[in-house]
């Protein structure tokens, strides 16, 4: 299933640039080793080494935030749009 990832302004180092890519995957974790084998290490920017999701770093599926869904077992049907988001702290 190949779906779009826009990627943050701090991780497209890894992207040559590049605010959106594709992947292919039918659950985030499968999209992620996708991304992971295009974009070499750009994986490891979102997942911690437990292979959670790092803690200031939100991640969409369509308009939905993952860690109300099935985290990185989440489905990403063909077409879908997955948004990679960090988190902004401060007051």
């Amino acid at each position: 299933m190949s779906v779009s990832v826009r990627i943050p302004t701090i991780l497209r180092s890894y992207t040559g640039g590049d605010s959106e890519v594709s992947a292919e995957g039918s659950t985030l974790a499968e999209v992620l080793d996708s991304l992971d084998a295009s974009y070499s290490g750009i994986k490891g920017r979102i997942v911690d080494e437990a292979g959670e999701l790092r803690r200031f770093v939100n991640v969409y599926v369509g308009n939905d935030d993952v860690r109300f869904l099935d985290n990185l077992d989440t489905a990403t049907p063909d077409g879908t749009q997955i948004s990679v988001i960090p988190a902004v702290a401060g007051g």
